[in-house]
């Protein structure tokens, strides 16, 4: 089991910028993909963006945030960041930190709590 811990959201005018973190309780290197989601009241939940670990941290983006928003990972701290610069009222959400990964054949799936992102016009 591990242990997936949001931080850095917050409240932010249209226009600024986020970076939230994501700190697994192990190592995270054969934690593949990690990613971010995020769900605004009354919606899905949705993909933000997903990174690998293998591949040269190959990165895949929703085309809302595509140009505006970068994740990346440190292996080494077992993080996961979400830049996030110019941003939307429409990013307003509760983001949610994924990992996934497969341990003797078995896929496990874990989310973090959540933090909130509120951006202001």
């Amino acid at each position: 089991q591990v242990q997936l811990v949001e931080s850095g959201g917050g409240l932010v005018q249209a226009g600024g910028s986020l970076t939230l973190s994501c700190t697994a309780s192990k190592m995270i290197f054969n934690i593949n993909p990690m990613a971010w989601y995020r769900q605004a009241p009354g919606n899905q939940r949705e993909l933000v963006a997903s990174i690998r670990s293998s591949g040269g941290s190959s990165t895949n983006y929703a085309d809302s945030v595509k140009g505006r928003f970068t994740i990346s990972r440190d292996n080494a701290k077992n993080t996961v960041y979400l830049q996030m610069n110019s941003l939307k009222p429409e990013d307003t959400a509760v983001y949610y930190c994924n990992g996934n990964e497969v341990v003797v054949g078995v896929r496990y799936t874990y989310w973090g709590q959540g933090t909130q992102v509120t951006v202001s016009s």
